[in-house]
Formats: structure tokens, C-alpha cells, sequence
């Protein structure tokens, strides 16, 4: 059996870490499995793609269709044309694709087009925001996907909602939280930890990106303003993406507990996370990441695919109001803040689940 991992932006790299180590340890025990790890080059960037590979132990890719930049439907058509032409050549029996980038839903219509399975690892998840592209791309690949492998009991209910039978569905926890678990140990001081004197639980992590946040410049510059206000002079650290660094240009945006880095690597970014006072951030990822580590994370966001880091975890939906922003960071620095629990399944061994239950669907 050959499956095709797909991998595209940064957000994929720590979900198929986990998946490629239990085809491997598969494979060590006699199974017939085989994997060809494909990166379609939706980031380019070093620092938000290459440095992945290397900190978690992910092999140079089978293939890099090395697709680069453009407008999304110009991105999607380069990945369907270049993986079309990988297939035609060589199919796989499987496509694996993870989470809601671009190359996700642009993998998966070019398989399923030529008669190839889709497994979709968190499938099911949805914000119900058809503004967000990542929404859309969640939709048009759980769609046409044979194989749901699933986060949490919200995502198994909203496909059996849109149509889908319980036999494609299953609950197999969070690959992300695999790799978090993996490597606690191996989390690595960034340089800006001395270069400021940080302390443990002595300052905020900050990262913004998506474009009801970024692509406004009073926008974005309301919700720091706000932030900024109600920190208490408390170190601010952002790390910035690549988007929101080009609007940041023209504000001039200064304060002295105010401290901007460049986009970090997996090990020093979890670090930070790890021993921060709090999190703010419009990423659902680091709100999966902050719940399992117990950190207080607030959301800028005005909807969330992940709803299970706020019902369970420490997560709180603020919104994109910059007056929304006050209350929160006063019940956060009077020691309010919830303790927040962990889902059910994300125990680090998500991976192998999806594995396992891959080997017997392929097998019937």
C-alpha cells in the first residue's frame, strides 16, 4: 500500500511528523505500507516551512512541486496540475491530507479525480465562517473524503450532520498534539529569552495573521493599542508573520514592553508558549497547543473551528472588537482565568490509531 502524504504550509508539518513515524514503525512490524511524502511549496518561506523538517525529524520530501506564490486560485490550479502529473505517473492507493491549507482541498480534487481514496485527518471541524478560505477548503475536501479521522465528538457530529455515515468516521484524537507531546523535552530557549531577561510566567505571547485582523491598519492597530493598554507593562512578545509584518510597516506601532522577532521555529515558539503568563492569538492551532499545556489563551477571533478548546480547555473567544479586549485582560491578570482540562484522545498516540485503522480499511 502506497499513501501519499500531503504537506503544504506550516501548519501541516507538526501533523504528518507523527503520521510518517507510525508508517515506519508499521512498516518495521512486517506491514505492507509505504509513504511518499509530497510538499506542494504552498510556503516557501525558510522560516515558515524549511526549519520544521529539520527540528522534528521530518525526511527531505519524495517530491516538491515547489508551487510558490500567488493568489489562492492561482495556487490551487499549480497543485492540482503538478500532483495530477505525479499520479498519472505513479498513483498512490491513498491520499492523506491534514488540516485546511490550500494544497488540502487542491490534493484532494486531483485524487479523488482519478479514482483515489481520501483520508482527511481532522476532518469535520468548521467554523461556519465562509469568509475564511481555510473554511472552505475544510468543506470541499470533507466533501468528496472517503476516510474522516477526527479531533473531537463536535467534528464526528457536524459530518454525520452534512451526510456522512458513521463507518467513514473516526475518532482518533489530535496528530498535533502527537508531535507537542513528543517533544516537551526537546523545546529550545529562543535567544530573545536572555536578550530581554524573560521569567517564567513574566510575559505574553502575541501572534496575529489572519486578514479580519492584519489587513486594516486601524484594525490591527486598535487591537494593540488595546493590548498594549491592558498588558501592565507586561513583556509582549511577537513573533510576526510574514502578512502581518507588511502592514506593521507603515504604523510604527512602539512601546516599551512591546517586542516584535521575526517567525520562529517550532522547538524555541513552543517554548515561549510553554512558560508564558498568556497567549494571544487568531491561530486555532495554538489554541489546541495552549489547552494541553494549560496556558490562558485568548482568541481574536469572532468564530472557531476548535471549540473544544474553549468548552474544555483554556481558550476564551474574545472577537475582533478591540473593545472586547479590556475585560479579558483584567479577568486574566485578577487570577480569574480558568484551569481548562484536556480532550478526550489527545494523548500523544493519535497516530498510530490513524494508522492501524488505515491498514484495515485498505485491507477490506
Amino acid at each position: 500500500m502506497l499513501i501519499d502524504i500531503i504537506a503544504g504550509a506550516r501548519p501541516n508539518f507538526m501533523k504528518i511528523a507523527p503520521i510518517i513515524e507510525a508508517i515506519n514503525k508499521a512498516k518495521s512490524q512486517g506491514e505492507d505500507i509505504e509513504y511518499r511524502l509530497i510538499h506542494t511549496g504552498q510556503h516557501y518561506d525558510r522560516n515558515m516551512s524549511g526549519s520544521f523538517f529539520e527540528e522534528l525529524n521530518i525526511p527531505d520530501p519524495d517530491i516538491n512541486l515547489e508551487i510558490g506564490s500567488g493568489t489562492q486560485a492561482t495556487q490551487a490550479g499549480r497543485i492540482m496540475m503538478a500532483y495530477e502529473a505525479v499520479l498519472l505517473d505513479k498513483p498512490s492507493d491513498i491520499c492523506m491530507v491534514v488540516g485546511d491549507v490550500t494544497s488540502t482541498m487542491a490534493c484532494s480534487i486531483a485524487a479523488k479525480k482519478l479514482g483515489i481514496k481520501i483520508a482527511h485527518i481532522e476532518g469535520g471541524i468548521r467554523s461556519w465562517d465562509l469568509t475564511m478560505p481555510e473554511e472552505i477548503n475544510r468543506m470541499v475536501t470533507d466533501a468528496i473524503t472517503d476516510y474522516f479521522f477526527t479531533t473531537s465528538e463536535v467534528a464526528n457530529s457536524n459530518l454525520k450532520k452534512e451526510g456522512h455515515g458513521e463507518e467513514k468516521i473516526f475518532y482518533v484524537g489530535n496528530t498535533m498534539i502527537d508531535t507537542l507531546l513528543k517533544n516537551q523535552a526537546r523545546l529550545k530557549k529562543p535567544t530573545i529569552w536572555n536578550d530581554l531577561g524573560l521569567e517564567k510566567k513574566g510575559y505574553i505571547v502575541m501572534t496575529l495573521h489572519r486578514p479580519a485582523n492584519v489587513d486594516e491598519e486601524q484594525q490591527l492597530k486598535s487591537l494593540m493599542d488595546e493590548i498594549i493598554a491592558n498588558s501592565h507593562d507586561m513583556p509582549i512578545i511577537f513573533p510576526v508573520h510574514p502578512r502581518t509584518a507588511k502592514m506593521l510597516k507603515n504604523l510604527n506601532i512602539e512601546a516599551s514592553n512591546l517586542h516584535y522577532a521575526d517567525p520562529m521555529g517550532y522547538l524555541e515558539f513552543n517554548y515561549l508558549v510553554r512558560d508564558a503568563f498568556a497567549v494571544i492569538t487568531d491561530s486555532g492551532g495554538i489554541t489546541e497547543e495552549t489547552t494541553v499545556m494549560g496556558v490562558p489563551c485568548m482568541t481574536l477571533r469572532d468564530n472557531t473551528e476548535r471549540p473544544e478548546t474553549i468548552t474544555l480547555g483554556t481558550n476564551e473567544l474574545v472577537g475582533t472588537n478591540p473593545d472586547n479586549i479590556k475585560p479579558f485582560m483584567d479577568k486574566l491578570f485578577s487570577g480569574n482565568w480558568k484551569k481548562g482540562d484536556i480532550p478526550y484522545l489527545w494523548d500523544g498516540k493519535t497516530a498510530g490509531r490513524i494508522i492501524e485503522k488505515t491498514l484495515v480499511l485498505m485491507k477490506k
